[in-house]
């Protein structure tokens, strides 16, 4: 495993201080292997990007996406396109969704969990 960069690691943190309430909702949902025993990390570098949550057995990134990912489709684009070349699987919930509809998004999650079990 590569070393990661402290200005990473830093920002990393950062990110994860600073977390928005959809965030936390979501980490609440992933922690201590509550899905299926899975291991989940947040705020993880990938590349030159940050990953929202990463579980690294099944190769599966939760992106969050508040109101300004509506202004830049083509970034968010480019960057799962990246990341998907790198091996991962890249799942999109909006903020709002997940604060409103946290079972149905869990449900998702663990549906992505088991597609290639």
């Amino acid at each position: 495993m590569r070393r990661v960069a402290p200005e990473k690691t830093s920002r990393a943190r950062k990110l994860r201080k600073d977390s928005t309430d959809a965030e936390n909702i979501l980490w609440n949902l992933l922690r201590n292997r509550q899905l299926l025993g899975y291991k989940f990390h947040r705020q993880v570098p990938i590349g030159k990007y940050f990953a929202d949550f990463v579980c690294r057995e099944r190769r599966l990134i939760i992106e969050l996406d508040g109101g300004q990912h509506q202004n830049q489709e083509s970034y968010d684009d480019e960057r799962t396109k990246w990341l998907e070349s790198q091996g991962y699987e890249v799942i999109r919930f909006w903020n709002s969704d997940v604060v409103e509809q946290s079972d149905g998004i869990q449900e998702t999650i663990l549906v992505a969990l088991q597609r290639y079990c």
